[in-house]
C-alpha cells in the first residue's frame, strides 16, 4: 500500500468512527457558554483594573510576605519538576507544564522588579530577570510552540496535506479533514484537498 493509499484509508476510518466535536449540540452549547463567560470576564477585569487604579494605595505593608514568595518559588519548583517528568516520559502534558512554568517565571520577574523598585535589591532583581527568569520563560514558550507545531504537522500529514505548518493562530481547533468527508465526493479528490488546505491555513469559513 502506497503512502497516499494509507493516508486515504486513515481519513476514511476517521470519518466513519469519529463524530465531529464541533457539531454535537452539547459541545456547541459549551463553546457558546465558554465564549460568553470569557467576554464577561474581560468586561469585569477592565472595570476592576480601572477601580484598582483609582483606589489602591501607592504603599502597602504585607504581613504574609514570606509565604507569598516561598509559595511562588514552590510553584515554580513544581512546574520545573512536572516539565522534567513529562519530558522524561515524553508526554503531551509537557506543553501545558512549559506554559505554566514560563508564566510563573514571568510573574516572578514582574513582581521582583515592581516591588524592589527604588530599593537596594532592585539591581539584583534586574539581573535576575534579564539573565534568568525571562530567558528561561521564553525558552519554555518556544519549546512548547515547537512541540505544538510538530503535533500539527503530524496530523496534517495524516490528513494528506504536505504543506508547511501555518501560524498557530490560523490552525483550526479541530482537524476537520481527519473527521469529516465531503458528501458526494470521494476522499482525496482535488476539491477535497483544496478544502483541507484552506482549513489548515485558516481560510475556510467556520474553520474555528
Amino acid at each position: 500500500m502506497s503512502p497516499e493509499d494509507r493516508r486515504e484509508l486513515a481519513r476514511a476510518l476517521a470519518a466513519i468512527d469519529l463524530p465531529h466535536p464541533r457539531l454535537e449540540p452539547k459541545q456547541v452549547r459549551r463553546r457558546q457558554l465558554g465564549m460568553l463567560t470569557m467576554l464577561a470576564i474581560c468586561v469585569f477585569l477592565a472595570a476592576w483594573i480601572v477601580l484598582l487604579m483609582r483606589t489602591l494605595p501607592s504603599q502597602y505593608t504585607s504581613s504574609h510576605w514570606r509565604g507569598v514568595w516561598v509559595g511562588l518559588d514552590m510553584a515554580e519548583l513544581a512546574g520545573f519538576a512536572a516539565t522534567a517528568w513529562a519530558a522524561w516520559h515524553q508526554r503531551q502534558i509537557i506543553i501545558f507544564c512549559m506554559v505554566f512554568t514560563g508564566t510563573l517565571l514571568l510573574s516572578d520577574a514582574w513582581f521582583d522588579l515592581m516591588l524592589d523598585a527604588g530599593s537596594p535589591g532592585f539591581t539584583m532583581s534586574v539581573i535576575s530577570a534579564i539573565f534568568a527568569e525571562i530567558p528561561l520563560a521564553l525558552l519554555l514558550f518556544a519549546a512548547a510552540r515547537r512541540l505544538v507545531r510538530i503535533t500539527v504537522a503530524t496530523v496534517m500529514r495524516l490528513e494528506g496535506f504536505d504543506g508547511p505548518v501555518p501560524p498557530l493562530w490560523r490552525v483550526p481547533l479541530f482537524a476537520d479533514g481527519l473527521i469529516e468527508t465531503i458528501p458526494g465526493r470521494p476522499l482525496g479528490d482535488a476539491d477535497d484537498a483544496a478544502r483541507r488546505k484552506a482549513r489548515w491555513e485558516g481560510k475556510e469559513p467556520g474553520a474555528f
